[in-house]
């Protein structure tokens, strides 16, 4: 997994490319470190190049949401298309993180 991050006034969004699998947990970690340091209230994971996701990247994920809520930030996830949607609305992910098409 790769990112990049578009910061604006209180909204940074960050773009997630490739694979998130548990290989992942090391940069994973680190981005979420990032998004709490970050301005913006509202965190948004784009995930429209991300091309798999596997079980550890959706508790990674969930990680994420609980470490932004601890700091009073807005996790939100953007743009999942493929396996990644369909693995998101399998686990019902929507029920905790908001998504948006």
């Amino acid at each position: 997994m790769d990112y990049g991050i578009e910061q604006r006034d209180r909204d940074d969004t960050i773009r997630l490319r490739g694979r998130l699998t548990f290989n992942d947990h090391a940069k994973l970690r680190a981005l979420i470190g990032e998004m709490k340091q970050a301005k913006g209230q509202r965190q948004t994971l784009d995930l429209s190049s991300l091309e798999f996701v596997d079980s550890a990247g959706i508790g990674m994920l969930l990680i994420a949401r609980e470490e932004m809520t601890a700091v009073n930030k807005t996790l939100v996830l953007r743009g999942a298309v493929g396996q990644v949607k369909r693995v998101l609305t399998v686990a019902q992910i929507g029920k905790l993180i908001p998504i948006e098409d």
